[in-house]
């Protein structure tokens, strides 16, 4: 393996074989190790370039699924579901299904607030992606275990279509394409006939509206804009 401490050789074999990978040969454990050293560690060497290059992976590991799950969904129901799947949140969940933190290299000091231990275990999650792409550039040591927590996130959320974010979804859209947020105009449905109908909003970009939606409260409008946005727009 080549590492030099024989306990932390130990770990990063243990983890390897949580989840499930058979080609150990091919792990990069020189990557693998750096991939979970935080940066309260170390202001040098540590896991942020990785996590970097594991935002991608990860993103592109949950197209790809949802084109082999759903292939029939239209793409802005891929760019609401994806925004989810690869969200602080959803990656932490995946790393303690691991017990990634236990892994993990950090100072003492290090935040202990719930806020804090999400954004640490994501970004850390990330890393690991990283490294283990890396060490074949491809997806050969990713997928294999991946491919299943996406999968069940996926129809976690569709179980309940509320909670598909389509704001976040376009609002990637648009800095992706423009470099620039939508905008929301949000007042109140003076031709509403019911309360779900109270509130109408309008999401604009560049002088251009992008969608209309209504909805009980504020947000509601402005997801159900949102929504009417990216399902319109080729993503």
């Amino acid at each position: 393996m080549g590492l030099q401490d024989p306990r932390r050789e130990k770990e990063l074999t243990l983890l390897v074989q949580k989840l499930g990978l058979s080609d150990i040969v091919a792990v990069d454990w020189s990557l693998l190790d750096l991939a979970l050293i935080h940066p309260s560690f170390s202001k040098e060497v540590n896991y942020q370039q990785l996590e970097f290059v594991g935002d991608a992976v990860v993103r592109l590991a949950a197209a790809e699924v949802l084109l082999e799950t759903y292939p029939e969904a239209p793409v802005g129901e891929f760019a609401a579901l994806r925004s989810i799947m690869v969200s602080d949140r959803t990656l932490a969940e995946f790393a303690d299904v691991f017990g990634l933190e236990r892994y993990l290299l950090t100072a003492a000091y290090v935040s202990g607030d719930e806020a804090g231990r999400i954004s640490r275990l994501a970004d850390a999650f990330e890393a690991v992606l990283g490294a283990l792409y890396l060490s074949t550039h491809t997806m050969q040591l990713v997928r294999p275990w991946l491919d299943e927590l996406l999968e069940k996130k996926a129809a976690e959320i569709l179980q309940d279509p509320a909670r598909l974010n389509y704001k976040d979804a376009l609002q990637e859209w648009t800095q992706a394409h423009y470099k620039l947020l939508p905008q929301y105009r949000v007042q109140e449905n003076p031709l509403k006939n019911n309360l779900e109908e109270r509130f109408l909003a309008e999401v604009w970009l560049n002088d251009q509206k992008l969608g209309m939606g209504k909805g009980r409260t504020k947000k509601a409008a402005e997801q159900a804009a949102a929504k009417e946005a990216i399902t319109s727009i080729d993503t």
